[in-house]
């Protein structure tokens, strides 16, 4: 049944995405018009009414982050200005989460400065998915739910793997809780990667905590951007006597060289959302596999919208 008052709209990040979230929502996508000048300077109008409307905006703030956050901020102030009755940003993957806190003097905590932009502009709710760091909920004065992908992966490795032969690994002590928490789901042994970053982006591996030899070992986190730390694990768990390695991450930011670690890897095989949109050169990889939040995120919306509850998603 189609929502009278509810609109979706797509941003340009993942228009993919948009179409899957809008068939399971059974609402069409909304006509906006988004250009860009000569400069660089982004250009948005929504071609349709949308006065008095709930408007779902829906935008990966990904690669090019900029200019994918500037024309999300400006579709956001687009409908406060077209006097539409509510407004969620739906943002499937939150750029700028990783700066969380003040990580060195004289830094900044960007992820709080995006909170406070989204807020200005004019957005009363926020749809996210596996935010890097939970507190950043937080950093909103307007409500954000945070959804995960954990069911959808815990499903996946059920289907595709003999658990009995699995073990759960966390790539670093901050993803201890995501890890035990799939393992615990998955009734499986787990252990925790511990590694020293030398400097961003740089991992070393140190040793393995936990007993993985002969088992097939899954790699949980909630993004994967260069792969250096994932190739770093990988390589460090074969050596420990694991028979295959696969991991499996929410957001698939994979910059850089990427594409290029993980077809040069022993990874059996990497598999993330399609929260954000892949260039074809990872997906020529053959190392990746996508698994589709869509559904899980169209059926976040209705909730949104009936005002029914989003963690009973999981039950």
């Amino acid at each position: 049944m189609i929502k009278k008052r509810l609109r979706l709209f797509s941003g340009t990040s993942n228009p993919e995405l948009s179409h899957a979230i809008c068939d399971q929502v059974a609402v069409p996508p909304g006509k906006v018009h988004t250009q860009r000048f000569s400069d660089g300077e982004i250009f948005l109008q929504f071609e349709e009414t949308i006065r008095g409307h709930d408007v779902f905006f829906i935008q990966s703030t990904s690669a090019p982050a900029n200019d994918n956050l500037m024309e999300l901020l400006v579709a956001i102030d687009a409908a406060k200005r077209a006097s539409a009755h509510y407004i969620c940003a739906v943002i499937p993957y939150f750029g700028y989460a990783r700066q969380d806190r003040k990580s060195a003097g004289r830094t900044p905590i960007s992820a709080k400065l995006v909170a406070d932009m989204l807020t200005t502009a004019g957005a009363t709710r926020v749809l996210t998915m596996d935010l890097h760091a939970g507190q950043i909920q937080g950093f909103f004065n307007i409500p954000v739910d945070n959804i995960f992908a954990g069911p959808l992966f815990a499903k996946d490795v059920a289907g595709k793997s003999d658990l009995n032969d699995i073990i759960i690994v966390s790539p670093d002590v901050g993803g201890v809780v995501r890890a035990r928490a799939m393992a615990n789901k998955l009734h499986a042994d787990m252990a925790i990667v511990d590694k020293r970053r030398p400097a961003p982006n740089v991992a070393k591996v140190m040793n393995i905590i936990g007993d993985v030899e002969g088992k097939h070992c899954i790699l949980i986190d909630d993004m994967v951007d260069t792969a250096g730390t994932l190739c770093s694990a990988v390589e460090a768990l074969l050596e420990s006597g694991a028979t295959k390695v696969s991991a499996y991450a929410t957001h698939g930011v994979l910059s850089g060289p990427a594409a290029q670690r993980l077809a040069e890897s022993d990874i059996h095989e990497l598999v993330v959302t399609d929260s954000i949109r892949q260039p074809q050169s990872v997906l020529d990889s053959g190392k990746v596999r996508i698994i589709g939040i869509g559904s899980l995120m169209g059926e976040a919306i209705k909730r949104i919208y009936d005002a029914r509850s989003i963690s009973s998603l999981y039950e």
